[in-house]
């Protein structure tokens, strides 16, 4: 993350001031033309040299008007530094940025951190700053000193960043990490606070001794500035605020990518990004049901929901036995009429019922056979000991001694696959891939419709199907373009019929606008209906949206 986090004080005899900085250094380019002026040793000096140059920069402030509450690590100190071994990113700390430009913005931030740009209270997180100087996320809190004013002093740590919205987005987590590490400071603090109270009530000394403004500083044996290692007694201070600051910048930085998208995102994607979001929310209601789980059940349990959207079998690849590679492979098994009036039915919408005995197989024929559809048009169960009905899924796998109801065999909304094994201890040995000397496939179904006319898709798809120059990637690819396709005409035909409440005669033209008429006529208007059930809530939200705007503004 390009940002820098730094701690700052307020001196009550200098004013703010920075008193520890932690920046990330990014490793050199591994071009030519950067690994010229980036070398190692040069990088080195440069270090020094950006050091002395805000030293210089600032000589009065710095050496002649430094106090003890001024200064974390003497001049003579070389800092923190720490190596990402993945990134190759370098965590530098100490007193000040190695850069004199960054010197000035961390000055600036630190001043208005401590001066005018706090919260009520004067403890709190705050947000401020521009484009030229940076953004900035400040928290100021107090530290117990029985020695100051008030019995407290005034810090705040800071952020500065140049990207005001990753800054932003971060806030919580910010927020949340930056909490524990003044709590940490604060209950330190407190303990030697409370210690020298117990030794010595400095209220009791104060209110006994006579006050002189112009020597008020010097009464206190000439502690009135204290450093941040004798209010907290831990030794090794500078050496862990390093450490907390620079994995800091490290979890801030890797918690927020950007993703480029090509373009508006699909039917499909939108379709996968309203199902994981309705589980989250289910298993957040679980979770504060049963009182929260870990974090690590949580992220665990999304990333095998994100699998589990993309297909019912992520690794069914690693299964033993034999499987349907694609739909090439499908149909040269099943033949080509069974696959037709398989391809058919599922396009169609109709429950596609496979029973047999080997789950693996059947699940591998439903994910060939899913790519037939949009995401939104799927529903499967993949492997039941009972028969579940056509509103809950539409690809349904059934153990081989499930019975099938009788007004399902004889609707003509359903089409059974029923897969017997052929083996014998008589047959020769056979590949295990080999699928069609393994099994017999019977496909029944009670429909009476001519299924050799259309849909349009489907004739389209059989074509490159038979094509055996074309692979099965490019196969993949025609019907996902042919996917599109007919996705974009149910979108205008649901805008047009369902948004708009156009008549039939005006419906009947827009089929004709959109190819939908002639041969397979009555497949393809089948087919664009049964699609419209897989459009997104996005989708259609947005569209009544507009059209809800849209009747608004001429009244307006």
């Amino acid at each position: 993350m390009n940002a820098l986090v730094a701690l700052c004080h307020f001196c009550e005899l200098h004013g703010p001031r920075t008193l520890f900085c932690t920046e990330a250094l990014h490793p050199p380019s591994p071009s030519p033309s950067s690994q010229v002026g980036a070398q190692m040793p040069g990088d080195r000096d440069g270090d020094r040299d950006g050091e002395g140059l805000t030293m210089k920069a600032n000589s009065s402030a710095t050496q002649k008007e430094m106090c003890e509450g001024c200064r974390s690590l003497p001049a003579s100190h070389p800092g923190f530094v720490s190596i990402d071994d993945e990134t190759g990113i370098r965590f530098l700390s100490h007193q000040h940025p190695r850069q004199p430009q960054l010197f000035s913005v961390v000055r600036q931030a630190c001043v208005r951190s401590l001066s005018c740009e706090v919260c009520p209270g004067r403890e709190g997180p705050i947000f401020f700053g521009d484009e030229q100087h940076g953004f900035v996320f400040s928290h100021t809190f107090f530290i117990k000193d029985s020695l100051a004013r008030g019995f407290q002093r005034w810090y705040s740590i800071v952020m500065v960043a140049m990207d005001r919205i990753y800054l932003i987005n971060s806030w919580p987590f910010l927020l949340r990490h930056l909490k524990l590490t003044i709590q940490s400071l604060q209950s330190t603090a407190l303990k030697v606070f409370d210690n020298e109270q117990g030794v010595c009530p400095q209220r009791a000394v104060r209110m006994n001794s006579a006050f002189s403004p112009a020597v008020f500083p010097h009464q206190r044996s000439g502690n009135a500035a204290r450093s941040l290692t004798s209010l907290t007694q831990h030794p090794n201070l500078w050496a862990s605020l390093h450490s907390s600051f620079s994995w800091l910048l490290k979890a801030c930085g890797s918690r927020l990518t950007e993703k480029l998208l090509e373009g508006a995102p699909t039917e499909d994607t939108l379709v996968l990004i309203e199902r994981q979001t309705e589980q989250e929310e289910e298993m957040s209601c679980w979770e504060g049901a049963e009182g929260g789980a870990s974090k690590t059940q949580r992220h665990l349990s999304e990333t095998e929901l994100a699998h589990n959207f993309l297909s019912d079998d992520t690794k069914l690849d690693e299964l033993p036995g034999p499987k349907f590679r694609s739909l090439r492979h499908l149909r040269q098994v099943l033949g080509a009429p069974d696959f037709r009036q398989l391809a058919w039915h599922v396009l169609m919408g109709n429950q596609v019922i496979w029973r047999g005995a080997d789950p693996v197989l059947i699940q591998s024929a439903f994910t060939v056979l899913k790519s037939l559809l949009p995401v939104g048009c799927v529903r499967s169960v993949p492997y039941s000991s009972q028969y579940e009905e056509a509103y809950k899924c539409n690809f349904l796998g059934l153990c081989p001694d499930v019975p099938i109801p009788a007004h399902v065999s004889s609707s003509e909304f359903t089409v059974l696959v029923d897969v017997t094994s052929e083996r014998s201890c008589h047959m020769p040995a056979v590949r295990e891939d080999d699928i069609s000397s393994l099994y017999q496939f019977t496909i029944t179904s009670a429909n009476t419709q001519p299924i050799d006319r259309g849909p349009a898709l489907l004739n389209k798809l059989e074509v490159a199907l038979c094509n055996e120059n074309l692979s099965v990637d490019v196969v993949s690819h025609c019907l996902l373009c042919l996917k599109e396709e007919w996705m974009n005409k149910v979108k205008v035909l649901f805008k047009f019929s369902k948004v708009d409440g156009r008549g039939r005669e005006d419906t009947q033209k827009v089929l004709a606008l959109l190819g939908a008429t002639g041969p397979g006529e009555e497949d393809n208007v089948r087919l664009l209906k049964y699609w419209m059930t897989g459009l997104s809530k996005t989708y259609k939200s947005h569209l009544m949206t507009a059209v809800r705007g849209g009747e608004r503004s001429p009244s307006q």
